[in-house]
């Protein structure tokens, strides 16, 4: 009898032992399950935070863009008034009397003024005379075929242009000398012609 009891109490503890294996394997089973998600969870964090500092970086970026351009509409509207003032300004002083020299004067004061406030904001003058020609700053609205000069140099600015903190706020309008192609042969070998003479 008591071994009949030694072995009820032995399949008692394999039953036991049995069913806490079971129990061991399942909570393993959440673990890893739970380790997995906390897994998932971190590199679902991990790229929410790189997309907010992405997304920051990418408004700053903009925000800066936008308030380094604030102006630009703003000084694009001023930059006919100056040409106005600059065609007022070019008039010939000897054929006006007193009281429209005066006024004169007082545009000229008004101009300068203008013009410092402008490049206070940044805002500059295309300078092209004289240089070859740009069709980044420029746009060639008339051509000439002076043979004193180099093909394509700026000969004339029609409209000035400008450009605000580094970006074209309009073209200059300029004219350019065009060399015809035998003209411009003729120059080069004239050219080389005294290259030559000065080498001997």
């Amino acid at each position: 009898m008591e071994e009949n009891k030694n072995e009820e109490v032995e399949v008692k503890k394999n039953k036991k032992s049995k069913k806490y294996e079971e129990q061991i394997k399942l909570l393993e089973q959440k673990i890893n399950l739970l380790e997995e998600q906390k897994s998932n969870l971190e590199n679902e964090t991990l790229r929410s935070k790189a997309e907010l500092i992405n997304y920051r970086k990418r408004k700053d970026d903009e925000v800066s863009l936008m308030l380094k351009y604030c102006n630009e509409d703003l000084l694009k509207e001023l930059l006919p008034v100056m040409d106005n003032f600059e065609r007022a300004i070019n008039l010939d002083n000897n054929n006006l009397n007193d009281e429209v020299s005066k006024f004169l004067s007082g545009f000229k004061l008004i101009y300068s003024h203008m013009k410092q406030i402008l490049e206070k904001f940044g805002v500059s003058e295309v300078d092209c005379l004289g240089k070859v020609f740009d069709a980044n700053f420029e746009t060639s609205v008339f051509m000439d075929n002076d043979p004193n000069y180099d093909d394509e140099v700026v000969l004339d600015v029609l409209q000035k242009g400008y450009t605000y903190n580094d970006k074209l706020l309009r073209s200059a309008s300029v004219k350019i000398n065009k060399l015809d192609n035998v003209k411009q042969e003729t120059k080069e070998n004239n050219e080389n012609k005294e290259g030559n003479d000065k080498n001997e």
